[in-house]
């Protein structure tokens, strides 16, 4: 018996190309199995419930509709309370922005704009450390302690406790892959104690920052008064748990997920590193192409809702699968083709709506720097295998290990 598209998705031995399995997915745009989910796979009907209210974020909702044998459990239990991430207007709209007050336009423009001087000496300080260029790990050398490196600095965690947010962010991200295979019981204590262990951490730290703030954002965070208030202490930890995680789990597969495209398209690769400029087209297709994040499967219809001729009932599970979206070829023509002369390129790989991607700017930027940087100083990079280890994880979709070999690093 074949297994269903859904159950494909979900199956590790297609982690390395889910795109065949979207393309049939997109066939039935509106799928539904059992008392399984309802899976929407085209462009048009994702935008559209994205910026839909009848659509709930809101993980005490999650929690609440019918049994989903491939649902995510709950993980925010006695840990820390939902993140804004995980909430609906209006509690959603004041904790985001506040938030933002701190982090963005209008009251603090140049926040990440002012960061570029420091994305560059990191970078470089990443690629001149690499060491041997015969061979070398990506991910594990520039990919995964880029993006850390740099949320740490804006919100001002200590450089020498980094290192202890890679054990917490692995458990904490794959709490959010609805793996069928996975023990929910084991999955759920490890995500759980993780988020104890990581809120105990932040709270100390907001402690500290609330007696002697600095010009970090956590400082921002913590001793704001703005025309919505001040945030809770437990506000405040959830919220900076989820700018710590969500800060970096996804540049992580955004750099690396960008770096396997250029060496798969050596054109755009020369291109890019003949002209740094070429750095945000190039991203904004690699969004597209590539998306960091495959699918959204915390979503519950808070009334009937109807979605190209079929009524997905009140109280039902909702996955978005925003990669397939991407592909869509009612949407963007040769949609399988990386091209980052494409013109119309509204993508749904920062998502869309009220909970559209919050760090967006920074991950650009990241991944713009990175990936320019990269192409300018490898010399003639090549991969050491096609296709690469990948995560175990469905939602956040990237090589675990990304290795290559280059004849030497420009200075």
């Amino acid at each position: 018996m074949t297994p269903s598209p859904l159950h494909q998705i979900l199956d590790y031995a297609n982690r390395a190309d889910p795109y065949p399995i979207y393309e049939e997915l997109r066939r039935t745009p509106v799928h539904h199995e059992g008392d399984g989910p309802y899976v929407v796979s085209t462009y048009h009907e994702i935008l559209g419930l994205l910026h839909d209210p009848r659509i709930s974020s809101d993980s005490r909702t999650v929690a609440r509709t019918p049994h989903d044998p491939l649902a995510e459990p709950d993980q925010q239990e006695s840990a820390l309370p939902p993140s804004f991430l995980r909430l609906d207007p209006p509690e959603h709209d004041r904790l985001r922005r506040m938030t933002n007050r701190p982090f963005g336009p209008p009251h603090s423009p140049h926040r990440v704009d002012g960061m570029r001087g420091e994305l560059r000496d990191i970078v470089t300080g990443l690629i001149d450390g690499i060491g041997d260029p015969d061979r070398f790990d990506l991910v594990d050398q520039f990919s995964y302690p880029f993006p850390v490196t740099v949320i740490c600095r804006l919100l001002g965690i200590p450089r020498e406790d980094e290192a202890r947010f890679h054990t917490w962010a692995d458990a904490i991200a794959a709490s959010l892959d609805p793996d069928p295979d996975a023990d929910p019981a084991e999955r759920g204590k490890g995500a759980h104690d993780a988020r104890m262990q990581l809120g105990m951490y932040l709270a100390g730290l907001i402690e500290e920052r609330r007696r002697n703030p600095g010009d970090d954002m956590l400082s921002a965070l913590a001793t704001a008064q703005g025309e919505d208030g001040s945030m809770t202490t437990m506000e405040l930890l959830s919220t900076a748990a989820l700018l710590l995680i969500a800060g970096h789990e996804t540049t992580v597969n955004l750099v690396t997920n960008g770096m396997l495209t250029l060496l798969r398209n050596p054109g755009s690769l020369q291109r890019l590193r003949a002209d740094h400029r070429l750095a945000v087209p190039i991203v904004e297709e690699l969004l597209r192409f590539e998306p960091p994040v495959q699918l959204v499967p915390q979503r519950v219809t808070l009334a009937d809702v109807e979605v190209r001729g079929v009524t997905i009932p009140k109280g039902s599970s909702l996955w978005l699968v925003l990669a397939s979206g991407n592909r869509d070829p009612r949407r963007f023509e040769n949609p399988d083709r990386f091209d980052p002369d494409r013109r119309d390129i509204q993508h749904l790989g920062l998502g869309s709506g009220i909970h559209s991607c919050f760090g967006a700017p920074l991950a650009r930027l990241e991944a713009q720097f990175a990936l320019s940087e990269l192409a300018r100083r490898l010399e003639n990079p090549r991969l050491l295998e096609d296709p690469p280890p990948y995560r175990r994880n469905a939602v956040l979709r990237g090589p675990r290990h990304l290795r290559i070999a280059c004849d030497g690093i420009r200075a």
